[in-house]
């Protein structure tokens, strides 16, 4: 990955931009206004003047910068302000090499969109001063749960394998109906769904389609138990334990929705809800509940179990 030549700030990486080969612009900022000018010229010309729009190396750009001087250049982006969501982090573990935290609903993983500074790696990044920090996953925005950082690039690439050779096994827990939706047959439980998932091109969502499984997940039923009656939920709940074998977006939503049998809360799957302000009184019930590797430093087999607790489990 190509090094940025500005540091984080702010707890935020700068933007890396990749100029064209060759178009109807003579200079580097006829580009950038080619762009983004509509929004704020002026902003964009003063920058400029000021040396904070950056080549390969960190050379300052100017004004008269060619197009065909540089490839990638690197700035950072106004920020607009954000409202503070109301959840909290708690840090489970940490040391010299990786942070283990509890992340909450409604917080994303990484910044993006409308969420810069209210995303899990940039608040604590700030809070704990560690500019170089990186997740080694992700979890959705609207699940909670235990989410591995990396604190030492020096060490990351040995997290990084792990992941990527499928040497973490990860627990979720999820709320749902005791039994499956009208339509869908009885589930003998434990049961393991496999198929094949890819984006939808239509929003965000994620979807089966035929051919080779690439998505596996095993599902058991932990427990059964009366709804506190929320309004809409169904009159008995189930505890569901999820050990995903692959990781693809909304991967353990759709395939718990494929057995009729869709997460409490969820605005997905098995049907996308009209889009609606976040009711922290109705959070996703799927919580990352546990993570177990073998640490590639020490050697030894670690687990790092969440502390929350899904708000509807009775």
């Amino acid at each position: 990955m190509m090094q940025s030549p500005l540091p984080v700030r702010d707890g935020v990486n700068a933007t890396r931009l990749r100029l064209p080969d060759e178009g109807p612009w003579d200079t580097a900022m006829d580009y950038m206004m080619h762009r983004w000018g509509h929004i704020d010229p002026q902003g964009i010309e003063d920058r400029f003047d000021a040396g904070e729009i950056v080549g390969e190396g960190g050379i300052p750009l100017h004004r008269g910068t060619r197009l065909e001087d540089h490839t990638f250049i690197w700035y950072y982006r106004t920020l607009p302000p954000e409202t503070r969501l109301p959840v909290e982090l708690n840090i489970l573990h940490q040391d010299e090499h990786i942070l283990v935290v509890d992340k909450p609903h409604f917080l994303p993983t990484t910044p993006g969109g409308t969420y810069i500074q209210e995303s899990a790696l940039v608040r604590l990044r700030n809070q704990l001063d560690l500019p170089d920090l990186i997740p080694m996953h992700r979890l959705d925005r609207m699940t909670a749960g235990i989410l591995l950082l990396s604190t030492n690039p020096e060490t990351r690439g040995k997290y990084q394998v792990l992941f990527e050779k499928r040497q973490v096994q990860k627990e979720y827990e999820c709320v749902s109906a005791a039994e499956p939706a009208a339509g869908h047959p009885a589930v003998e439980f434990p049961v393991v769904v496999r198929n094949r998932m890819t984006k939808s091109r239509s929003y965000l969502l994620a979807e089966v389609i035929d051919g080779e499984p690439n998505a596996e997940t095993r599902i058991d039923l932990l427990r059964t138990f009366d709804a506190g009656t929320p309004a809409g939920a169904p009159g008995r709940l189930g505890l569901y334990r999820l050990e995903p074998h692959s990781g693809k977006t909304h991967q353990l939503r759709v395939h718990m929705a494929s057995l009729g049998l869709g997460i409490l809360h969820d605005s997905f799957y098995p049907e996308l809800l009209d889009k609606a302000p976040d009711d922290y009184t109705r959070p996703l019930q799927l919580l990352a509940r546990g993570i177990r590797f073998v640490d590639p430093i020490t050697k030894k087999p670690v687990e790092y179990r969440s502390r929350l607790q899904l708000s509807e489990v009775r």
